[in-house]
């Protein structure tokens, strides 16, 4: 790249706590290259809106990139009519009709059943016990992979995400993400056949049926199992830690003043669980007076684009009631998040209210600690209630 200032991180630092020099980024140079990660971070929310869009300069196609290299190509790292084939194969699985007419009332009882054990314990981790079970199981069903656990699901899950975000290239983490893709594999084998067989809505059937190539399906079914299980994970329990730690907002919520949808559309908004979209150039570029060249690396910081100053009142305030119609917690263009219906069924419609009508007196038992810059959430959160 040419012009582009340089904005220099402490990884450490960055990791716990990323939001004040994504602030000075959009104040002071808010497209830089940023050594320590490689990448030209792009942190304004209206440049990160208008570009993404861009697919002939902003390429999601990324050989060398570590998600198509550890999970092999799925849709999110294709673009033009290759992406819109995937995307049309696996639309009947993550539709809102699917998921109102059959995922809703199965996530009703796996939580149900879930909170049936938990209620008379009294306490629990709400990362370890509680959110990680139910995004799990929920995956299990989307997916067709019914025959994990969900305790190997989060393991896999958190592998190929921690393989994703290894931009340090550390060699442990990237065999343990290999170790994880290799299971993933092995138990969509175990379920291909009977897929065929009795075709249903889960994501392997659905992409059978459509006829997509077997290495499409195995990767499709990564993906969304690198971000169904974890980012639904840490929605969930950083929307009840927000809650917790905001009681005003809470009742807001528990008296109808706004709803369940308000609280997630805005947790998601000031804590971004996605925090940013790696893109690929793909031919010389000019913006805001830097030219990018041929295969530079872009990040689009979606966690900086939605504590934009420009474009939200209170940016750094958690406010159910304040409009988060500017947000692109999910994308912007066409890689817009194709889960979207069924996270937001999940937890807005089904698990978060139930937590709070099925644990009275819930409340938080100790410090809550978050972590991640490329994907953010809390890392344990000690919970208690009235048994």
């Amino acid at each position: 790249m040419q012009h582009a200032p340089t904005y220099e991180v402490d990884l450490e630092s960055f990791w716990h706590d990323p939001y004040p020099d994504l602030k000075r980024m959009r104040q002071e140079c808010p497209i830089a290259f940023v050594p320590q990660l490689g990448a030209v971070l792009f942190t304004r929310r209206d440049d990160i809106f208008e570009n993404e869009k861009k697919v002939d300069v902003f390429s999601s196609d990324q050989p060398e990139g570590l998600m198509q290299r550890l999970m092999g190509q799925n849709l999110m790292r294709k673009d033009g009519d290759a992406h819109a084939v995937e995307r049309k194969a696996i639309f009947p699985s993550m539709s809102p009709r699917t998921v109102k007419g059959e995922w809703r009332q199965k996530f009703e009882g796996a939580t149900e059943e879930m909170l049936d054990e938990l209620v008379p314990l009294g306490r629990a981790d709400m990362v370890k016990d509680i959110a990680k079970r139910i995004s799990g199981e929920a995956l299990k069903l989307i997916t067709g992979l019914t025959e994990i656990s969900w305790q190997e699901m989060d393991r896999v899950s958190q592998g190929m995400i921690d393989g994703c975000a290894n931009y340090q290239g550390d060699p442990d983490i990237e065999a343990a993400c290999n170790e994880c893709t290799d299971t993933i594999d092995r138990h969509i084998n175990e379920m291909i056949p009977g897929c065929r067989k009795s075709p249903d809505s889960s994501l392997i059937s659905v992409q059978l049926q459509a006829g997509l190539p077997d290495e499409a399906v195995r990767a499709n079914v990564k993906l969304a199992i690198s971000g169904g299980q974890n980012e639904p994970r840490d929605v969930i329990a950083g929307l009840v830690w927000a809650l917790l730690t905001h009681p005003e907002q809470l009742e807001l919520l528990r008296s109808g003043q706004a709803r369940w949808q308000d609280g997630f559309e805005e947790y998601a908004r000031w804590i971004s669980p996605i925090g940013m979209s790696p893109r690929r150039v793909a031919k010389t570029h000019e913006v805001g007076g830097v030219t990018l060249e041929p295969e530079d690396r872009v990040f689009f910081m979606f966690s900086s684009a939605n504590r934009d100053e420009k474009n939200f009142d209170r940016p750094e305030v958690f406010d159910v009631t304040q409009s988060s119609s500017a947000s692109i917690a999910f994308g912007a263009g066409p890689h817009y998040c194709a889960g979207a219906a069924a996270s937001k069924c999940l937890i807005a419609d089904v698990v978060v209210p139930r937590l709070f009508e099925r644990l009275p007196g819930l409340r938080l038992e100790g410090e809550v600690p978050f972590g991640g810059w490329a994907f953010r959430g809390p890392l344990s959160m000690p919970v208690a209630w009235n048994p």
